[in-house]
């Protein structure tokens, strides 16, 4: 049996979907940089499903290589941020950061 490009399409989205729901409901920091993940992921997703069901090139592989090399800079820096935060405020709760107005 073999996978379509619906099929991975439908998983992208579904992976899409669930980082924007984690993005929009949660407060803590590490849960929104997880959203984070789940979306650059469904992006990489698509890059390899579109790249190996259309094109039959290695463009969307190269895209998506380049895009976990972003995704894990990315991370970096922003876990580096919160962990400067939850030592300065002991919290790590994204309502609690109106202190750092001004």
């Amino acid at each position: 049996m073999e996978i379509t490009i619906r099929e991975t399409l439908l998983i992208a989205a579904f992976l899409f979907s669930s980082g924007i729901f984690m993005i929009l409901t949660r407060q803590n920091a590490i849960a929104i940089l997880m959203g984070v993940e789940l979306i650059l992921n469904a992006v990489n997703i698509n890059f390899v499903a579109f790249d190996r069901f259309l094109f039959d090139r290695v463009d969307g592989n190269v895209a998506a290589i380049i895009n976990i090399m972003l995704a894990a800079s990315e991370v970096a820096v922003a876990l580096a941020i919160v962990i400067c935060i939850f030592r300065s405020l002991k919290t790590a709760e994204t309502d609690r950061l109106d202190s750092l107005r001004g």
